[in-house]
């Protein structure tokens, strides 16, 4: 078996001399957080304030909030609540459960990113209260904020599978990448044992919005190359529960997924959403259109229903009606990322209650949009920044290959490198992205330097 850095190494020989300086002298430029690099303002530029600000959540949001506030305010008084003391680098979580990276890739420290000046509060969110103009914490402390930023994340929400114990992730089949750096390192194991032997293997994704929402299609794609890499191809089905009549959000992406999976021998069955499942006789349950639907399998990567944090669902700011009221996603302005209600409230990152953008590539465009307003406000100079919607997938379609899948609100394919990286090519430029290039840029991105 091959070790990552053997197979980055194939990648990069296996193409062409003239692409690889091409591709990495672009690097700089990199575009997987945002094509159009928002760099803060110079310290000189800075603006002289004694405003209040709260940052509910130390994760990849929190953290390059807080960065770029640091720059762009002088006295300001700027606060981060969040109790986890380990930063995740989510991205990576399907490297590792592909055998691409071992897990500590992925771990680091909050405090690392956390800028000078800005304090942090190691306890967990436990009320917020827009009315009041405060956040409370688990231990009893109260913050009141002139502004607040929401950035808690989502909840991934296993509980919303009948017979689902995240404990065994790993054991008799089980796999499911979100959990945690330990499930992911697991979830490889068990992937691993399965292409040894072939059987059947299940993927899917939940009903609703959620992280990442190509990592699932990722992991079919990983798996299927594994099982050829093993010559065991013949001995597996693989089989894809789209929750949905689509495979993908995006039309034109999710027919190319559709004319892949076809020829890679994948089958579908569209509105399967994983109901419940028997850990022991591995058998999974899917609500269908017409009733229940069960499958026996010998591995599946469970994908948990995603719904916002219980703290923010039992507060007055997610939305009321509509599409995002249901799992308590934060009611803002898409453009602005300024709660409608209360307009000294912006959310960013998962937490933000858009139709799109649940990925770090988002929170780079988020980020800066919903601070120009902020500063605007404080400042009295109205920001004319907007969120467009930018999301950005690098879609793994084999060890060595991936397609860099760059889209907007309205659907429309963004290319970031015209002329090198056309969005629906399986390249090897976008697998070295993935898979090399997107760290740094984003451990750049919380430092506020993306």
């Amino acid at each position: 078996m091959k070790t990552p850095a053997q197979h980055l190494r194939d990648a990069l020989q296996a193409s062409p001399t003239r692409d690889r300086r091409r591709f990495l002298a672009g690097l700089g430029a990199l575009p997987l957080l945002g094509a159009a690099a928002s760099a803060p303002l110079p310290a000189s530029a800075a603006v002289k304030t004694q405003a209040r600000i709260v940052i509910a959540g130390g994760g990849a949001a929190g953290l390059t909030a807080a960065s770029r506030l640091s720059t762009l305010l002088e006295g300001a008084s700027i606060t981060i609540v969040d109790a986890r003391k380990e930063h995740y680098y989510q991205p990576g979580f399907t490297l590792v459960a592909a055998g691409i990276k071992p897990q500590n890739y992925v771990v680091s420290g909050t405090g690392d990113y956390v800028p000078k000046g800005v304090e942090w509060v190691a306890d967990k969110v436990a009320e917020i209260d827009p009315e009041g103009r405060k956040v409370v914490t688990a231990g009893g402390k109260s913050l009141p904020y002139d502004f607040l930023i929401v950035a808690t994340g989502l909840e991934l929400n296993y509980g919303g599978i009948q017979g689902m114990d995240t404990a065994r992730i790993g054991q008799n089949g089980l796999g499911s990448i979100y959990h945690s750096p330990q499930a992911a390192s697991a979830t490889w194991q068990a992937m691993s044992g399965f292409a040894d032997k072939g059987g059947v293997a299940l993927f899917g994704r939940p009903a609703g919005e959620m992280k990442c929402a190509g990592a699932p299609l990722k992991y079919t794609f990983i798996t299927d190359d594994h099982l050829r890499r093993r010559n065991n191809r013949s001995k597996a089905e693989l089989i894809y529960m789209a929750q949905s009549k689509s495979l993908f959000g995006v039309p034109i992406v999710a027919e190319k997924v559709r004319m892949l999976f076809q020829d890679r021998g994948v089958k579908v069955n569209h509105e399967h959403v994983l109901q419940s499942i028997d850990l022991d006789k591995r058998v999974a349950t899917y609500k269908t259109p017409t009733g229940t639907a069960e499958q026996g399998y010998d591995f599946i990567n469970v994908v948990p229903p995603m719904r916002a944090p219980e703290v923010v669902r039992n507060s007055p700011l997610p939305w009321t009606e509509g599409p995002f009221a249901a799992d308590g996603w934060v009611e803002v302005d898409r453009e602005t990322l300024r709660h409608k209600r209360y307009p000294n409230v912006f959310a960013v990152g998962d937490i933000a209650g858009v139709p799109k953008g649940k990925t770090a590539a988002s929170v780079k465009w988020q980020v800066p949009v919903a601070v120009a307003h902020l500063v605007g406000d404080i400042s009295g100079q109205a920001a004319t920044e907007v969120y467009n919607g930018y999301t950005s997938c690098p879609l793994i379609t084999r060890l060595g290959q991936a397609m860099l899948i760059e889209f907007d609100y309205k659907d429309n394919l963004i290319m970031s490198f015209p002329g090198v990286i056309a969005p629906l090519e399986e390249l090897w430029i976008s697998w070295v992205m993935k898979t090399m290039a997107l760290k740094p840029t984003y451990i750049s991105m919380l430092r506020g330097r993306a």
